[in-house]
């Protein structure tokens, strides 16, 4: 039997100690590329570790908030890959110098190839690093709007309303006009139009809108709201109701429908109209000569 096996396991050896080709100095084999890998296999294992270790331990203890902490904990498992791998190329005994040439081929490759990867991966290090958006913002960026959930180094995942996620590249975030709702603070305000009748009792109106604004509950006291008159309209007196909230992270829509309800029954139960467009027409009076043509 053993007589058997050590045929194999000769044939074995051979296949995995054959040089397939040498970079710099060191002789790349078979079990070369296998070791590499399972090292590589086992560094990102740890990283993941790490990072939940860093999440779930450490930074929660921290003063830090959800944001800043995923970042925090992003870019030390991005640190430990890299330290990894340059371990694990040291350990499988391959020849860093030798990298040198490869690494600039890799480098023109990207600069002519990869261009749209490789900005969205510096993109990914630029949000980590100034954090414009961060873990549980509410952001609008190409026509999308929702919650951050998730940053990584190539794209953000942005959850909508609707509970549709949308990937977007970082790089939108990046050269795009970005709309955060709760950088630095998730007070907002919000001002909702609103066109009553000419010949309306403004200040009974402006009463009216105070009292509705302070029953929501979503509504802050603090800033008070504001009832501002914008201007004289052609068919209405124009006005916008403005109050401030933190409701825009989780539900806007929802908390502009109730608002928006909630002002058209008071504007009913106090006979205030909400007018429909008039336009006025004239006619002058006076003869309108018809002439006849001759045959």
């Amino acid at each position: 039997m053993i007589e058997t096996l050590v045929p194999i396991y000769d044939a074995i050896v051979n296949v995995l100690t054959f040089e397939l080709f040498h970079l710099g100095k060191s002789a790349i084999t078979l079990a070369t590329i296998l070791k590499f890998f399972i090292l590589a296999g086992f560094v990102i294992i740890a990283e993941a570790m790490l990072r939940r270790v860093l999440l779930q331990r450490v930074l929660r203890r921290t003063h830090l908030d959800e944001g800043m902490s995923f970042a925090v904990a992003r870019i030390t498992g991005y640190a430990f890959i890299v330290l990894g791998i340059y371990l694990a190329l040291t350990f499988v005994g391959i020849d860093l110098s030798s990298l040198a040439v490869l690494a600039g081929a890799i480098g023109v490759g990207l600069g002519f190839g990869l261009q749209n990867i490789v900005n969205n991966f510096i993109s990914g290090i630029i949000i980590l690093a100034e954090r414009p958006i961060a873990i549980g913002d509410r952001v609008e960026v190409n026509g999308v709007a929702g919650q951050v959930t998730r940053i990584s180094l190539r794209s953000t995942v942005v959850v909508t309303n609707d509970n549709i996620s949308v990937i977007v590249p970082n790089s939108s975030f990046i050269s795009e006009t970005v709309v955060n709702w709760s950088h630095g603070d998730p007070k907002v305000r919000i001002n909702i139009p609103v066109g009553i009748a000419y010949g309306s009792d403004v200040e009974k109106f402006r009463k009216v809108m105070m009292e509705v604004a302070l029953a929501q509950p979503e509504v802050l006291r603090e800033p008070a709201p504001n009832i501002f008159f914008i201007g004289f309209g052609d068919s209405s007196l124009d006005f916008e109701v403005g109050v401030w909230t933190a409701e825009m992270l989780r539900s806007p829509k929802k908390f502009r429908s109730e608002l928006n309800y909630a002002i058209e029954r008071a504007l009913r139960a106090n006979n205030i109209e909400i007018p429909f467009p008039q336009r006025d027409l004239h006619i002058r009076s006076g003869t309108l000569p018809i002439t006849r043509e001759q045959p």
